[in-house]
This record gives C-alpha cells, structure tokens and sequence, in this order.
C-alpha cells in the first residue's frame, strides 16, 4: 500500500516555515535538505523536518496539506509544539 506525507519543515525552532506533500518523505527531505531543488526552501535553508502526518491517498494528504496552508501561523505553531515540542529535527526517525 502506497503511502502519502503532510510535512513542515522550519528553519530553525520558530523559523520560517515551509508545507509540503510527497509521496516519499525520506527522500523529498533528503532533497529539501541537500538545497537539491532550486526554491523557497533553499533560499531560506529550511532543512529541519518539525512534523510529518501520513495519509493513505494523495487527495486526502493534498487538501490536509492546502488546509494547514491556509491556517494563521499561530495554529501551525501549535500543531507543530503538540507532536514535538522540542522543534527537534524528525529526519533521523524517518531514515532507518
């Protein structure tokens, strides 16, 4: 069963924050973190994964990843501080 990923990934704890969806986290990470694809994400360095969601179809990641999109930036804030309060960098639970 194929899987889909809701991400944020931030600059630094509190930083700028960057939404995305992939249909593979580690490498779409990876990517994010090696400045591999020209971008906001390389242009800011936004390299540390915050928080991540998994979804069983691409739609449903797509309008999760639209919804949080659109939130005021203290609601991603707390979502982000409800899963890791830490801002810790999630990339190396991912790659195992």
């Amino acid at each position: 069963m194929r899987s889909f990923w809701v991400y944020i990934l931030a600059s630094a704890p509190g930083g700028t924050l960057y939404i995305g969806v992939t249909n593979d986290l580690v490498r779409r990470i990876f990517e994010h973190r090696e400045g591999t694809v020209p971008g906001f994400t390389r242009k800011y360095q936004i390299k540390l994964l915050v928080y991540f969601e998994q979804y069983d179809t691409a739609a449903a990641a797509i309008q999760r990843e639209k919804n949080i999109k659109h939130w005021p930036r203290e609601w991603k804030i707390d979502l982000i501080v409800s899963k890791n309060p830490t801002w810790r960098d999630l990339y190396g639970e991912i790659v195992q």
